[in-house]
């Protein structure tokens, strides 16, 4: 059997790149590259946890560079120690979402108000094909949300700030903390679609106060959407 095959199926086997050989530290941030991803990609979904032995087995290096990529993990906010269960990436309560949330409304309104100064004709043109393919895909939850991640990472790069983006980079480590996606909820994709057009449409216009008031108002309502899904904690 190989030895990926009889890893517990929460292990991603599709490994994005060849780890290092030149020293320890090497392949810590070989490790650490590889469960961040994991992460970052919803493959190693929020409570899993991260046991040193496997994740040794699934990269094929020795547990210390495992251990070194766990802290750092736990440095990042990724990983948390928990009673009676180890290390597991991290499960956000609904004060901590609620926090990302303050923080993320206050982020998208500067990269729309940014974008309607900025962004180029291709760039508003590329946003609007967004929009044609996101009304496309009402009806798929998961294909919605990845057109989500699309639309937004298109209006950061309008922004032309690369303060800003490297902000927001920061902040979508966090935001992969956030289980399942907002999609799945009746009438959600719709009324995001209806928030995006008026942020394309004042991008468009080149109206930066009606951007960053647009984008807000869907920031809000994607955190309405997000606290109706429940926690596993308080």
């Amino acid at each position: 059997m190989n030895k990926l095959e009889a890893l517990p199926k929460a292990w991603p086997t599709d490994i994005t790149t060849d780890p290092p050989r030149s020293a320890e530290t090497s392949r810590g941030q070989h490790v650490y590259a590889q469960l961040t991803a994991a992460i970052q990609t919803g493959r190693l979904q929020p409570g899993t946890r991260l046991r040193e032995v496997e994740i040794a087995a699934w990269l094929g290096v020795s547990r210390t560079p495992v251990r070194e990529a766990l802290k750092r993990l736990e440095a990042d906010g990724l990983a948390q120690a928990t009673p009676h269960a180890g290390m597991t990436v991290t499960t956000l309560s609904r004060q901590q979402i609620i926090e990302l949330y303050a923080i993320r409304i206050e982020l998208e309104g500067m990269a729309a108000r940014l974008a309607a100064q900025f962004a180029t004709d291709d760039e508003i043109a590329t946003l609007q094909a967004h929009l044609r393919a996101a009304e496309a895909t009402l009806d798929d939850a998961a294909a919605s949300a990845d057109g989500n991640r699309a639309f937004h990472a298109c209006i950061y790069r309008a922004s032309h700030n690369r303060y800003l983006l490297q902000t927001l980079d920061s902040l979508s480590t966090a935001l992969a903390l956030l289980p399942t996606t907002t999609y799945d909820i009746a009438g959600r994709p719709a009324a995001a679609l209806a928030e995006h057009r008026a942020i394309v449409e004042a991008i468009w216009a080149n109206a930066a106060d009606e951007a960053e008031a647009a984008a807000r108002a869907h920031m809000q309502g994607a955190q309405r959407a997000r606290l109706k899904l429940g926690f596993n904690s308080p």
